[in-house]
């Protein structure tokens, strides 16, 4: 089994989980204070360390759902006891996971292998894609949310359609990511220039300007998480 490949799977189960499997109802519980918020904590960790097992399919190796599951728990639990949702909160709890993840993985699988042997594989390149897809999704939801915090409008437009941005959202990224994979870049510009005529033109009055302003900042960064992503994994593959 090539090493960098389980990498790929040990960070695509991590993304899953977090941000796939996990439902609100377990986000929400995993906030409450005492046994019941243990009990969710424990759920989500559990789940984590199962689709990490299934994923790495390395099935005479229990110390990987058994760190996941511990690591996960432990991690969890000092971040609800912030009772705090912020960027910065958001980022030290991935990289957390992240590097947890990192050290299995150098200990188990990484400490004989060259980078440039491992980058050779086509199954590790399907990884590694489906890796970026997963990024697009529900992760880089969170993060905008998180970075746009500061300037979200105290009185959100009741009219637009329930979840309506957060699914244009997904779609444009992954529109933009593939363009940039298949090496299509005036396809970015196109669905730019396409969105501009949509979610511009009704913003164009002066009263008006603060939430033209926040939806532009939403739009490119958006826009510069996935041809970012894109760029990384084109010249990963």
């Amino acid at each position: 089994m090539e090493a960098f490949i389980v990498l790929i799977k040990l960070l695509c189960a991590h993304l899953c989980s977090d941000f796939i499997f996990q439902t609100d109802a377990i986000n929400t519980g995993k906030r409450k204070s005492g046994s019941k918020g243990l009990g969710y904590q424990m759920l989500h960790s559990m789940i984590h360390a199962i689709v990490a097992y299934l994923f790495v399919a390395d099935w005479s190796c229990w110390l990987i759902p058994v760190v996941i599951l511990v690591s996960h728990f432990f991690i969890d639990m000092i971040k609800c006891k912030l009772h705090k949702d912020s960027l910065t909160i958001f980022l030290a709890d991935q990289l957390a996971h992240i590097i947890v993840i990192g050290l299995l993985w150098f200990f188990l699988y990484g400490k004989d292998v060259e980078l440039s042997c491992m980058l050779c594989s086509f199954s590790a390149n399907v990884w590694l894609i489906g890796l970026a897809y997963i990024l697009m999704l529900k992760p880089s939801s969170i993060l905008l949310s998180l970075f746009l915090d500061k300037w979200t409008p105290a009185s959100p437009n009741t009219q637009s359609l329930p979840n309506a941005g957060q699914w244009i959202g997904y779609i444009e990224r992954i529109l933009i990511l593939t363009f940039v994979l298949i090496g299509s870049m005036e396809g970015v510009g196109f669905l730019l220039a396409a969105k501009s005529i949509f979610r511009f033109g009704q913003l164009n009055k002066a009263k008006e300007i603060r939430t033209t302003e926040y939806v532009l900042i939403g739009t490119l960064a958006s826009f510069t998480i996935a041809i970012l992503t894109g760029i990384a994994v084109s010249h990963l593959i």
